[in-house]
């Protein structure tokens, strides 16, 4: 393949543009907040299972708390009824007699009733605020998301500028070289990465490897419109005067 020197010369400048769209790839891919954004979905869900649980121990303290208010209020009721009847005193004194007793019974049973229940409040007081502290961290991990999305955003709006850019400084400069030119280009830096280098004092700007005798030998025989290429990695190189030709 044949191409003018300063038309090969052209393709350092497609390669340049290609090289920065290759690196805002990389950029885009390997974005901090891409991993930091992956710890806090971890973080959020650990720390939604806490507040499951602890929301679950709430839950429990509250329904045996009302339970035991259930209960007492039950007692108390019995208590009433009780007192009335005494209160009334009618009745035969065994009668009345065995109505004191269950009503020193019931003053015991709702005194053990009480203090449970106020045992199972201090309980769900710890329950509570052991739930609101996760809940707040909830709330900070979730402000931490919400924060490095809006960089993410910014950093991937930022990046598709700077590819547009690229890009239309691309078309137009591809749209001037040869054709045939380009579809090797692309097609050496669809395989490598890279499609042309520059020839730099012998040595392939490519695969960085200094060029033997033989090679250099076989390039300076070449005209200057020749397309010639690397041995070792089969990219374009692109002479100068500072190929040491």
């Amino acid at each position: 393949m044949k191409a003018d020197p300063q038309v090969q010369r052209r393709l350092l400048d497609l390669q340049a543009i290609d090289t920065a769209l290759a690196q805002l790839a990389h950029r885009r891919r390997s974005l901090p907040e891409r991993a930091e954004l992956e710890a806090l979905a971890r973080e959020l869900s650990a720390l939604e299972d806490e507040r499951v649980r602890a929301q679950v121990a709430v839950d429990d303290l509250d329904r045996d708390i009302a339970r035991l208010e259930k209960d007492v209020d039950q007692v108390r009721a019995r208590k009433t009824k009780d007192e009335d009847r005494l209160a009334a005193g009618t009745g035969p004194a065994r009668e009345l007699e065995a109505l004191q007793h269950e009503l020193a019974s019931l003053n015991r049973r709702q005194s053990d009733l009480e203090d449970a229940e106020l045992e199972l409040m201090e309980q769900r007081e710890t329950a509570q605020s052991v739930l609101d502290g996760v809940e707040q961290r909830l709330t900070e991990v979730r402000e931490r998301r919400a924060a490095t999305e809006q960089r993410r955003d910014d950093s991937l709006a930022e990046i598709g500028r700077e590819e547009e850019f690229k890009r239309s400084a691309r078309q137009p400069l591809a749209n001037d070289l040869p054709a045939d030119l380009v579809q090797l280009y692309d097609r050496i830096r669809t395989d490598t990465g890279l499609g042309a280098a520059l020839l730099t004092a012998g040595r392939c700007g490519g695969c960085r490897l200094e060029l033997s005798g033989a090679d250099l030998a076989r390039i300076r025989k070449a005209d200057p419109d020749d397309v010639v290429r690397c041995e070792e990695c089969r990219r374009i190189m692109v002479r100068t005067n500072e190929s040491g030709l």
